[in-house]
């Protein structure tokens, strides 16, 4: 009878816990549905402005452009970083942690500012601007300069994620593996990477969503071709929220549902 009434008392007690943390997190839930709901709401009384956005070439150009250039952007850091992140989450060595401060640089300083540090690198005169001019590739105001600036912002959130997706991998199942004869690459290949992929797709996901909602590095790098945000930006300095609010809600709803559509298969093998 006491063991129950004990057992009775401890569940209510974490009931309460959880109902703590509950409120707590729905403090910035609701920070967060109020903001966009507001903003839905209003765009809600303005229908004929979201359907001239939805229809007008110029916006869906410019979403075109920022969906097609964070995928190419993810896609990169997916090819370089997910071998980098297995690196840093199997090895120790000296200056391991200079690297993963570098990776997590562009966490830490203003996106302006990174903006002007990949102008003063790719510009046409720049340390690697200069020579690519030579064999005819420009990156300011071009395509490779929106991906680039993307990519420079993104980078952390899939490399992290790949590292700790990695370190949960139990090294022992990678070294039975090598002990049954197979190489290095297939053991990478067919047990590692497939029990990490989770957390890398999650890295990959989130890189995508940082890539494709950059503004000041991608305006200081490649102003031009317009991609959304700085459309955004453009329609609402010239003519307010009026303008540039229905392109915002247009964009929030296509990232929305391309975001559900990325994690559903995420949630079915759950």
């Amino acid at each position: 009878m006491k063991k129950k009434l004990k057992s009775s008392v401890e569940r209510i007690k974490q009931e309460r816990v959880f109902t703590i943390f509950l409120f707590l997190g729905l403090v910035l839930v609701a920070f967060v549905f109020i903001t966009l709901g507001n903003m839905f709401y209003q765009q809600l009384e303005d229908l004929s402005g979201l359907i001239a956005a939805a229809t007008n070439p110029v916006v869906l150009k410019a979403i075109g452009i920022s969906i097609s250039m964070s995928l190419a952007s993810t896609l990169v850091a997916f090819f370089f970083g997910v071998p980098l992140a297995y690196f840093l989450a199997r090895k120790e060595f000296a200056g391991k942690s200079l690297i993963e401060g570098l990776v997590d640089v562009p966490l830490m300083i203003p996106h302006v500012v990174a903006g002007i540090a990949l102008y003063g690198v790719f510009m046409r005169h720049g340390l690697i601007g200069a020579p690519l001019r030579k064999v005819g590739i420009v990156i300011t105001d071009a395509y490779p300069g929106i991906v680039i600036a993307m990519l420079f912002m993104s980078l952390p959130y899939l490399v992290d994620t790949a590292i700790e997706g990695f370190k949960e991998v139990d090294p022992r199942l990678e070294n039975v593996a090598r002990s049954l004869g197979a190489s290095q690459w297939r053991t990478f290949r067919e047990i590692t990477f497939p029990l990490a992929f989770p957390s890398i797709l999650s890295g990959a996901i989130l890189s995508w969503g940082r890539a494709i909602s950059e503004f000041s590095a991608v305006l200081i790098l490649a102003y031009y071709p317009i991609s959304a945000p700085i459309l955004i930006y453009e329609k609402f300095t010239s003519f307010g929220l009026s303008a540039s609010r229905p392109i915002s809600v247009l964009l929030i709803l296509i990232c929305l549902l391309i975001f559900i559509l990325l994690r559903m298969p995420q949630r079915r093998k759950k």
